[in-house]
């Protein structure tokens, strides 16, 4: 298997512990500040302990940047799933991958296809009808922090793409940034329910911290485009959660999006090996 292909899997797997979190974090009655600083900091303790040897790393600006996005993806988008629908926060947030296209040849000089241009639009066309009826017009703070949330996204991709070589580095001190900077304003309520730390626990360890070690092993070897792609994966996974969970099976339109999107990344990812898609160190 080629280290693109591998690189694919893992970024598939990303997106599949991903998609748990607007079930989890809608499951919880804590505030979404809160619920940010807990899953950050059992993220923190996970990716320590994951990448001991890793963390160490002397600050570039691009490191700064990466550790900035992630932070303010986090909490923009658990504060948008709060004010907001899930829907309506996941499908926001994964405009990111426009942005990731447009910026790509800019940062990081990887070339704008017209396959990539395609790609991406079929599958957010493909999202788009997996949503429907799920929309609402309310909650409009709620959806103006899930597009700055999609910005945040896009951020973080370019920037551990582009500093891969201290990506662990980069999610292990965003975790622990984001955590210390959020402790002042929920040291007030730390107290949990067995039910909030069983939750808050899981999505710390697996959706945040498993997840972006999976990630950022894949983006070493995957163009940004191309992650970016692969991860919206994870809002056609989420009614997998809620079938699981809650036992509520998806529409004949979400059934229509979820295989428009499949479609999408699987031309992509299969039609033909990407320009410059392994970086050097």
């Amino acid at each position: 298997m080629s280290p693109r292909r591998k690189g694919i899997l893992y970024i598939v797997a990303a997106a599949l512990l991903w998609s748990s979190g607007g079930i989890g974090i809608k499951a919880i009655a804590d505030p979404a500040l809160k619920v940010t600083f807990y899953r950050s900091l059992f993220a923190a303790i996970t990716l320590l302990l994951l990448f001991r040897g890793k963390t160490l790393r002397r600050p570039t600006p691009t490191f700064l940047v990466a550790v900035i996005c992630y932070g303010a993806c986090l909490t923009s988008f658990v504060v948008a799933t709060k004010w907001t629908t899930a829907a309506n926060a996941i499908f926001l947030q994964y405009a990111g991958a426009i942005w990731v296209l447009l910026l790509s040849p800019l940062v990081l000089r990887e070339p704008m296809r017209s396959r990539d241009v395609i790609a991406i639009s079929v599958a957010i066309a493909g999202m788009a009808l997996f949503f429907v009826g799920k929309f609402e017009a309310k909650g409009m703070a709620g959806n103006a922090m899930a597009l700055t949330s999609s910005v945040f996204f896009a951020g973080l991709i370019l920037a551990l793409r582009r500093e891969h070589g201290a990506s662990e580095s980069a999610v292990t001190w965003g975790n622990v940034v984001l955590s210390l900077g959020l402790l002042p304003f929920v040291a007030n309520d730390l107290a949990l329910t067995p039910k909030s730390f069983g939750v808050l626990a899981g999505l710390g360890i697996f959706q945040i911290a498993f997840a972006y070690a999976l990630f950022v092993r894949g983006l070493k070897h995957v163009s940004a485009t191309q992650a970016s792609l692969t991860g919206m994966l994870e809002p056609i996974a989420n009614p997998l959660w809620v079938f699981l969970v809650i036992g509520e099976k998806p529409s004949a339109f979400a059934i229509g999006g979820a295989a428009i999107v499949l479609a999408a990344i699987a031309w992509h990812t299969l039609g033909g090996s990407e320009p410059a898609a392994e970086m050097q160190v």
